[in-house]
């Protein structure tokens, strides 16, 4: 999905966070209602604001950040 359109990230809303559409509301904020198992209807009907689409948005971001995310360590486990 493309979601650059609808997540921006402006320096002075919400501290630089991802947010959707310009809103104030953050990636974060509905990837922790998700995680915390509202479903994306129950969401919606919470904020009306919101669409499906900027739902799953949210998902694609979140899931290109931990595509990109490497870990190294100089530590060997044996």
């Amino acid at each position: 999905m493309n979601y650059q359109h609808i997540i921006t990230i402006e320096p002075g809303k919400r501290g630089g966070k991802p947010c959707i559409r310009g809103m104030r509301i953050t990636v974060y904020d509905v990837l922790s209602y998700l995680a915390a198992g509202m479903t994306p209807p129950e969401i919606l009907e919470d904020f009306p604001y919101l669409t499906a689409e900027d739902i799953r948005a949210c998902l694609s971001y979140a899931a290109q950040r931990e595509h990109q995310t490497l870990v190294e360590s100089d530590e060997v486990t044996i």
